[in-house]
C-alpha cells in the first residue's frame, strides 16, 4: 500500500554555517563578503551598519544585506561573525562601539589593509576579549567603491592574509578562515608586522606613486594635452589612482613607518637612474631594466599558473 504523500519523510534543509553575520561598512569589501557568503548559502542573515543611511539603503535594495542595523546593542549578542570593513582610520571607534555588545561566542574580524595598527586598536578596545578578534586582509581591492561595486565572485581565487594574535583560540581562527574559504579565497598567514612590511612595498607604495604621477599631470597648465595622448602604459600604471582617497589616506598614515622606508629605497633607485641619465650611461640603464624585466616576467608567469 502506498503511503499518503503527507506521510513521506523529507530531508531537513541544511542550516547555513553562519546564522547571523554583521558587517560594519557595506562597500566593496564588506558587500562582496556578504554576497559571497550568500552565494555559497553559508549565511542565514546579514545585517549591515554604516555611516550613511543612503549607503545602507542602496545595500538593502541591491540585496547585499538583509537588514540595516540601527543599534549594535540589539544585533551583536547573537552574531556568529562580525566583519569590520570600514577604512582603517575608523576601526578604533567601531571596535570601541562593539566591544561591550558582542556575544561570548561571537568572532570579530576585519578587512583592513594594515594590520599592526588594527591589532593595537583591537587590543585597546577588547581587552580580555581580544582572543575573539582575528585580523585579516583580503587582497582583492578595486578602484571602484560602494555597495554597487560589490561582487559575489570578488574573492574567488584571491589571497586573504590572516594575521593571528597570540590570544586567538583555534576555534576563532578556524571560523574566520572558514568564512573566507567559503568566499572562494586562498588563505595565508603572516604576523601583523611582516604583513605591513610586505604590503608597504607591493601595495601601498605603488598607490602612492600612481596618485603622485596623476596629480603632477593634473596640476599642469596644459594637463589636457598630456591626458589626450596617454595610452595603455599610463592606463596600466595609474589605474589604482582612481581608488578611494579616504581609504588610502588612512592606509598610508597607519603604515607610515614601513612606507617611509620603502619611499627611501625607491628614491635611491630613482637617483641611480637619474645619475645614469645624466652621464649618458646606456649600459647601466639597460642592465637595470633587464633585472626588472626578468623579475616582472617571473612574477607574471607565476600568476598565470
Amino acid at each position: 500500500m502506498v503511503s499518503d504523500m503527507s506521510e513521506l519523510s523529507t530531508v531537513p534543509e541544511q542550516q547555513p554555517e553562519f546564522g547571523k553575520v554583521v558587517i560594519f561598512g557595506v562597500g566593496l569589501i564588506g558587500g562582496s563578503f556578504a554576497l559571497a557568503l550568500k552565494s555559497a548559502r553559508a549565511v542565514g542573515e546579514v545585517v549591515g551598519f554604516g555611516r550613511r543611511p543612503a549607503s545602507l539603503r542602496e545595500a538593502l535594495e541591491l540585496g547585499v544585506i538583509d537588514r540595516a542595523g540601527i543599534n549594535p546593542a540589539h544585533e551583536l549578542g547573537d552574531a556568529d561573525l562580525i566583519l569590520v570593513a570600514t577604512p582603517v582610520g575608523q576601526m578604533p571607534d567601531v571596535f570601541a562601539q562593539i566591544a561591550s555588545y558582542m556575544g561570548s561566542e561571537t568572532v570579530v574580524t576585519d578587512g583592513g589593509s594594515t594590520k599592526a595598527d588594527v591589532a593595537s586598536a583591537a587590543r585597546a578596545a577588547f581587552g580580555e576579549r581580544l582572543g575573539q578578534f582575528v585580523p585579516a586582509h583580503p587582497i582583492a581591492g578595486a578602484e571602484h567603491s560602494g555597495a554597487a561595486a560589490s561582487r559575489s565572485d570578488l574573492y574567488q581565487g584571491r589571497k586573504v592574509v590572516v594575521t593571528p594574535l597570540p590570544e586567538n583560540t583555534d576555534a576563532a581562527l578556524d571560523r574566520v578562515k572558514r568564512a573566507w574559504a567559503l568566499c572562494g579565497a586562498d588563505i595565508y598567514e603572516l604576523t601583523p608586522e611582516l604583513h605591513d612590511r610586505v604590503f608597504a612595498a607591493v601595495s601601498h607604495l605603488p598607490h602612492l606613486l600612481a596618485f603622485a604621477l596623476v596629480r603632477d599631470l593634473a596640476e599642469r597648465s596644459d594637463a589636457a594635452l598630456f591626458f589626450d595622448f596617454a595610452a595603455s602604459g599610463f592606463r596600466d600604471f595609474t589605474r589604482i589612482a582612481a581608488s578611494h582617497p579616504e581609504m588610502w589616506r588612512d592606509i598610508c598614515l597607519a603604515n607610515r613607518q614601513a612606507l617611509l622606508a620603502e619611499i627611501e629605497a625607491y628614491q635611491a633607485q630613482l637617483n641611480d637612474l637619474k645619475a645614469a641619465l645624466a652621464r649618458n650611461d646606456g649600459d647601466y640603464l639597460q642592465q637595470s631594466f633587464a633585472v626588472a624585466r626578468a623579475a616582472r616576467r617571473a612574477w607574471g608567469d607565476k600568476q598565470a599558473r
